[in-house]
């Protein structure tokens, strides 16, 4: 089959590679008709993980069932499903909980817990950028989708990762009816969590960043853009708030969070987060850190995975804050409630559509933040 390798930092490209098949009685096999490029692609596109070469990406993918293992007792062939981006067995005991971002089944490494599609260290699986997939433990993976899906697919897609990953990160925030968020980032997690916000009825929904395309994607769903290249994002949030701060602050760049100047600060968003919630507010944090990271400017970061936050004040202010990985299966299901009644578009973020074989130029486009590439969406069958 066809699949998008990593071939070494910003290298792709499309090559046969060992057909995805039934290895296990609880495996489904599916057929790739959508899959998405994610920004959590980009710290490997760029070589700032350990990502191993020979290896197919991607972690946001829906397609149609064409085969399931005996033991697989809900799927069935024909199913058009949407798969989320962690991998979990639905039995352990955080996946019992609801965590199965965590889940102890799945991960190769007995320290580690969780695993993913395509993603550096998140387990051997390969990445659904191809034109199949295997699916561990289908009967509890696999979201299946109502008919229309068929023509919706670039919303639906969406159920696989951002739009869990924007909602959760309104979670951890404690997002409630009639309060005021800011939201840092306006990638496509960070439009999820302005949407989400938007859908839990916050007054005030704002989001910084710097870029003219993604903030106008902010405000076609009536969110307040900032653009901290023009001033200080705290100055600006405290202006909208009275100089109370937002009660709610959403964190969706992560450790390759840059200056308008275009200097790399992995603690910059957390601290500038802690500057712009009020008292006693709280912090959902769902853009990604990692232990270590070799190619940091900052010493601390490189060496050790350690960050110079703002403790003091964050302390002082009495903030709380929830971090972590999406728990998509907590989620998807309702979401795609809200999708299917027209509630929620989340499509409106998507600027391109590529066959496979063109997916290394839009890793490129989608790296370099191109003007009006805000989102890009692969289609390996077409």
């Amino acid at each position: 089959m066809k699949g998008l390798v990593y071939d070494g930092p910003r290298s792709v490209s499309v090559q046969n590679v060992p057909d995805a098949r039934i290895e296990r009685p609880t495996d489904v096999l599916v057929k790739i008709t959508t899959t998405n490029i994610c920004g959590s692609d980009l710290h490997m596109y760029e070589g700032r993980t350990d990502m191993e070469t020979g290896r197919v990406l991607g972690h946001e993918n829906m397609g149609e069932v064409i085969e399931v293992g005996g033991a697989v007792d809900r799927v069935r062939v024909g199913d058009l499903v949407c798969l989320p981006f962690n991998i979990s067995c639905g039995f352990c005991r955080n996946c019992e909980k609801g965590l199965t971002a965590y889940c102890l089944t799945t991960p190769v490494d007995p320290k580690m817990a969780g695993a993913a599609y395509g993603f550096a260290g998140m387990g051997p699986y390969a990445g659904g950028q191809a034109e199949f997939l295997r699916v561990p433990y289908g009967d509890s993976n696999c979201l299946v989708l109502p008919e229309e899906a068929r023509e919706k697919q670039t919303d639906y897609v969406m159920l696989s990762d951002i739009f869990p990953t924007g909602w959760h990160c309104t979670e951890l925030a404690g997002v409630r009816p009639g309060e005021t968020v800011v939201i840092y980032g306006a990638g496509p997690v960070g439009l999820m969590a302005a949407l989400s916000a938007t859908l839990k009825s916050a007054a005030k929904v704002m989001v910084v960043d710097r870029h003219p395309d993604r903030l106008a994607l902010a405000e076609q769903i009536g969110a307040i853009a900032i653009d901290d290249s023009k001033a200080s994002p705290i100055d600006q949030v405290n202006e909208q708030t009275n100089g109370l701060g937002a009660d709610r602050g959403c964190e969706c760049v992560g450790y390759q969070a840059h200056d308008p100047q275009g200097h790399e600060h992995p603690n910059l968003t957390l601290n500038n987060l802690v500057q712009s919630v009020k008292f006693t507010g709280t912090i959902g944090v769902v853009g990604v850190f990692i232990p270590q990271d070799p190619g940091s400017p900052d010493p601390l970061y490189k060496k050790d995975g350690e960050i110079a936050f703002d403790y003091g004040m964050y302390w002082f202010k009495g903030q709380s804050m929830g971090t972590g990985q999406a728990n998509v299966k907590a989620y998807n299901r309702q979401l795609c409630n809200l999708i299917q009644l027209g509630k929620a578009k989340p499509s409106w973020i998507v600027s391109h559509e590529l066959p496979l074989s063109q997916a290394p130029q839009g890793y490129e486009h989608f790296d370099k933040r191109d003007d009006g590439w805000t989102k890009v969406v692969l289609h390996p069958g077409s």
